[in-house]
């Protein structure tokens, strides 16, 4: 499969017709259009729906635009990975964070790795630890930084911190409660906020107790439940990473001394996978900080 037909394509999706497209790409209409009846004919299927002037995808279409935007890309990196692998001390680290360490810790690693190798580029990409796991298996990244749990098995993982989880809010869901530390258990009865991927091991830890909480809102990011938290919405079950978040000077946070409840940020790339030198470089790096 052509990779330029393919860049056409794309182009031509984006741009919503084959006029916008030709301008864009600096050809003529005819032969772009000549391109995409071609790229029909060798994948024997119908990717427009014909008779509109706007451009509107097949089915066919829809799945050969989302393929063409990873191949695009994968091609993209493979060039860059062998210009790193060439220059060894310059290129670009196609590196994947969660939000609970893109607006913490991750700012004092990139702070020393820079100051040591200033050549040295960023494609950050930030998500939750599922959407990053896929990106991983795509290859759209080479490296994570992730927390516990996960499905640890297609990764090879290294653990650079082990943390406790925090219950956030305002004071007053904390009346008569120790000062420092409580139990999961102390707490059922406020209106939680939680992330998903927490949810079966804390409704679990309420089970084994026959509690049934107040979940007020369960969402998909650390920073929700951190800054839901310090409007005073309800309690927040937040990473200790997190806590940098809470801006709010009547929010307050005790440890969760459930054993269960305690979380590790790893770093993580794929199994027998190809790291670029200075992939190893800031892999090493971020073990020793």
């Amino acid at each position: 499969m052509d990779l330029k037909r393919l860049y056409y394509f794309v182009t031509v999706v984006n741009e919503g017709n084959i006029s916008h497209a030709a301008k864009k790409l600096h050809m003529s209409q005819p032969p772009l259009s000549t391109q995409m009846r071609l790229l029909e004919k060798e994948l024997s299927c119908t990717l427009f729906e014909r008779g509109s002037r706007q451009i509107r995808l097949t089915e066919a279409g829809k799945l050969l635009y989302e393929r063409a935007l990873t191949m695009l890309e994968l091609s993209n990196q493979t060039k860059k990975e062998l210009l790193n692998y060439r220059n060894g001390t310059s290129g670009t680290i196609r590196l994947g964070v969660i939000s609970s360490v893109s607006c913490t810790l991750l700012n004092l690693w990139i702070k020393h790795f820079h100051h040591r190798y200033p050549e040295i580029q960023f494609e950050l990409f930030e998500g939750n630890t599922y959407q990053l796991l896929e990106q991983l298996k795509a290859n759209i990244i080479e490296l994570a930084i992730v927390r516990t749990p996960f499905h640890s098995a297609p990764f090879e993982c290294t653990f650079l911190q082990d943390e406790p989880m925090l219950a956030v809010g305002h004071k007053i869901y904390f009346d008569a409660l120790p000062e420092h530390e409580i139990f999961l258990a102390q707490i059922y009865q406020k209106p939680l906020i939680l992330y998903r991927r927490w949810e079966a091991i804390i409704l679990e830890l309420f089970q084994q107790q026959d509690l049934h909480p107040h979940i007020f809102c369960k969402n998909d990011d650390a920073r929700t439940t951190a800054y839901w938290a310090d409007a005073g919405l309800g309690i927040g079950i937040i990473p200790a990473s997190a806590l940098k978040m809470i801006q709010n000077p009547d929010t307050i946070c005790k440890e969760i001394r459930d054993e269960q409840l305690h979380s590790k940020i790893s770093v993580i790339h794929n199994k027998n996978g190809y790291l670029s030198p200075i992939v190893k470089e800031f892999l090493s790096f971020i073990q020793q900080i």
